[in-house]
């Protein structure tokens, strides 16, 4: 070890050394509760709900998965990323002194995020005056949709029409770029600028940041406050702390259970390596004008699945994930895992092609499975004026090259290290928190 290394721990064992410290380090252990004293309202009830939230999520499974160790350990993951991703809002949630804060991503892994979309939501009262302020940047797509209460939330109510979207590409801005935005229930009597009208049943604003070419495009700013209540917030009160906790189990539940079996569903259904249209566009509170399809992958190491589909005329945005049986997105920070427009090219004959295996085929469009050899293909068309389902095939790796056109764009792996790489620096680069 270096010696500007030891001279970190010399201070650090003196101090542990000090009297009581180590007494007072053990206390921090965790003991049996004394049987009566004061206790946090709601703070049981969420412990227990977390407590047997992993074997509810296990018993969706069929039972070869529910009795894999992997697996297990991966729903401790899911379970922790749905907690992490609820626990957010319950601090954070303010509808009166609202932010911007992260939703889902890389490593919030859960309700299978996009890879080139960055998620932040804020909550908001349906009876306030929001104003929406920042630079616009310059990406694929930069949209804030209005959300509804979620299951277990006050208010909820199943609702089968799309919510409202609203494109930052539609607003004014000024000569640096800026916009300038208010959100209310009606217009603000005088108020010629930039107006959304807010619904009536929402209560959270969820903000999609989708970029191509995560080196070049500019990513934007966003700001967010209410504007009929005084700027300064005073000291939380009890009950509304003790309605956040109460809340965090019912939304945990929400989020961790939702689409664990979604993938094995699929395959139920006779969706294994093939592919149909998800009609997820119909959910509340979910992005209207985007079309997704899906269908289970099971893959041996000697295997590929080549995905073929013509291109829409006009697409504006366009891509291709995979995700694990939990439908955990596959880590695109770190392997060839996801594809768009910009990172995806159209063969000659007008046919895009993308490449899916375990090994890497040395084709320019391929997606790595990356250690999972079951899981899920999805992908999604945005403001296109076609959206066809794409074709499946399964070949022997060996047999990939006859398989595709001659002039199929290649990759040697000194080029594909180097791309892992680069698409790992820009997505870094980009503001996730």
């Amino acid at each position: 070890m270096k010696k500007q290394h030891l001279k970190w721990l010399i201070p650090l064992a003196g101090l542990l050394a000090l009297p009581g410290l180590a007494a007072r380090a053990q206390s921090a252990v965790p003991q049996k509760p004394e049987a009566s004293g004061p206790t946090v309202a709601g703070w049981d009830e969420f412990v227990d709900s977390l407590r047997t939230l992993p074997s509810r999520m296990l018993a969706r499974l069929p039972e070869d998965q529910r009795n894999d160790p992997q697996v297990q350990q991966e729903i401790g993951r899911l379970a922790l990323e749905a907690l992490t991703s609820q626990a957010f809002d319950a601090l954070a949630g303010d509808p009166d002194h609202p932010v911007f804060m992260p939703q889902i991503g890389q490593v919030l892994n859960v309700g299978q995020p996009n890879a080139d979309t960055v998620y932040r939501t804020a909550r908001v009262r349906p009876e306030g005056v929001y104003r929406l302020r920042g630079v616009r940047g310059a990406l694929r797509l930069f949209n804030v949709s209005q959300s509804p209460p979620s299951p277990g939330e006050p208010g909820f109510r199943p609702e089968g029409a799309p919510r409202p979207r609203h494109e930052l590409a539609d607003v004014g801005v000024d000569a640096q770029g800026r916009f300038d935005v208010i959100l209310s229930a009606e217009r603000p009597k005088g108020y010629t600028g930039d107006w959304w009208k807010l619904e009536p049943t929402t209560t959270r604003l969820l903000v999609r940041m989708v970029s191509a070419d995560w080196g070049k495009e500019q990513d934007p700013t966003l700001t967010i406050e209410r504007l009929d209540v005084p700027a300064s917030r005073s000291r939380p009160n009890a009950a509304e702390l003790e309605q956040r906790l109460r809340r965090l189990p019912g939304a945990v539940n929400f989020i961790a259970l939702l689409f664990v079996d979604h993938v094995e569903k699929l395959r139920q259904e006779g969706y294994v390596n093939k592919l149909k249209v998800f009609g997820i566009s119909q959910t509340a509170g979910l992005l209207t004008g985007q079309s997704y399809y899906e269908g289970a992958y099971e893959l041996r190491d000697d295997e590929a699945l080549i995905i073929e589909t013509p291109v829409p005329a006009k697409c504006g945005y366009r891509s291709l994930i995979l995700t694990n049986d939990l439908y955990e997105t596959t880590d695109w920070y770190n392997n060839h895992s996801s594809l768009n427009d910009a990172q995806a090219g159209v063969d000659k004959d007008g046919v895009l092609r993308i490449v899916v295996s375990a090994k890497d085929p040395g084709v320019a469009n391929w997606l790595d499975t990356a250690g999972y050899p079951t899981g899920l293909i999805q992908g999604r068309w945005a403001d296109c004026d076609a959206t066809p389902t794409p074709t499946v095939r399964k070949v022997k790796l060996a047999e990939l090259r006859k398989a595709l056109p001659a002039d199929t764009a290649r990759v040697t792996p000194e080029q594909r290290d180097r791309i892992i790489r680069e698409r790992r620096t820009a997505l870094q680069e980009r503001p996730l928190w």
